[in-house]
């Protein structure tokens, strides 16, 4: 497996700000991150007027404001769009978007963007998949609130529209998730049934689940950050600050040097070693020569710079060519 994309999940946690928005890929960047991933939507186009907000939002959130308004507060304009593309190039940091309609998605694709992210609630848009599949892009799609069934019809509605390179992401879309509905397993599922390669949209409090998916072959990860979870919006709190983004880039490229490459074979820092915790055939008592090697003669003791012990067999019954003192190594 190569190098894990990490990509940090700024979302709406901007507040429609340009400045908190550069502040965000600021973080990102100095985080180590490989992406930063917004949110690109018409509230329109995204949401009826009299639709309700989600439970967690209308605790974060004034709860007497319709989710429409909300949206459109937390809007990013083409402008500022422009602005935070450049600005990731200053920073070496890869700009991503989440479009959540038609019109975006097909304006993400005239800003250049190579991959486009479809996030958990359009996996049943087909007009959204289809264009998705038509943009010739690369696709991430994650996959909160979906049965495998729904996963692989989406993925084939990609293919059929000329798709060729998808990756599908696990993903619980509750904020935060709880541990207990996490199933990280269920990532293993979908590469085995979907034959795609896969990774972890985390919405849990911490790092544990996104390093945890990262040992279990995740290929990307992405998670949500703010620069302080006690700002106003809907997904603030259950966001990480910079500095929990950085233990989590650092805690994934630890996972991924950790898991090697499969082969069991000793490695280049424990060789050194090997003599000194190992052991070697010795005299356990004083040997005459002539006399035989038996079990009450011979011990078995470090260093493991003599005979291996594994040769026991070999040399019991063997008569002893010279005197050997106690302690001594073993020689035939």
């Amino acid at each position: 497996m190569g190098k894990i994309f990490i990509i940090a999940e700024a979302g709406v946690n901007h507040n429609g700000s340009l400045e908190t928005a550069r502040k965000m890929i600021d973080a990102a960047a100095e985080a180590g991150a490989d992406a930063v991933k917004f949110q690109t939507f018409k509230t329109e186009n995204l949401v009826c007027r009299n639709a309700e907000k989600a439970a967690y939002q209308k605790t974060t959130t004034d709860a007497g404001e319709s989710q429409f308004d909300m949206l459109k507060r937390l809007e990013l304009t083409p402008d500022m769009h422009k602005e935070l593309i450049n600005y990731c190039h200053e920073k070496n940091i890869m700009f991503l978007s989440t479009p959540f309609d038609v019109d975006s998605l097909h304006y993400l694709v005239d800003c250049g963007l190579g991959v486009i992210k479809v996030p958990s609630g359009e996996i049943t848009n087909y007009p959204l998949l289809r264009e998705a599949g038509k943009s010739g892009r690369r696709i991430i799609l994650s996959s909160g609130m979906s049965t495998i069934d729904e996963v692989r019809e989406a993925v084939a509605v990609l293919k059929e529209n000329g798709s060729t390179e998808i990756a599908v992401l696990h993903c619980n879309t509750e904020y935060p998730t709880p541990f207990s509905d996490v199933n990280l397993k269920a990532m293993r599922t979908i590469k085995a049934e979907i034959g795609v390669p896969v990774g972890y949209s985390d919405h849990t409090p911490g790092i544990e689940a996104a390093v945890a998916a990262a040992a279990l072959g995740a290929e990307i990860i992405e998670k949500h950050f703010t620069l302080d979870k006690n700002m106003d919006g809907p997904d603030h709190k259950a966001s990480l600050e910079p500095n929990e983004l950085a233990e989590l880039v650092k805690a994934v490229r630890h996972i991924e040097q950790a898991l090697g490459d499969g082969e069991k074979k000793p490695s280049e820092s424990e060789k050194k070693n090997m003599s000194v915790a190992r052991k070697s055939i010795v005299a356990g008592c004083e040997i005459k020569a002539g006399e035989r090697f038996t079990e009450d003669n011979l011990a078995a003791k470090r260093p493991g710079s003599g005979l291996s012990p594994m040769l026991w067999n070999q040399v019991i019954g063997q008569k002893a060519k010279r005197d050997f003192a106690a302690d001594e190594m073993i020689e035939l």
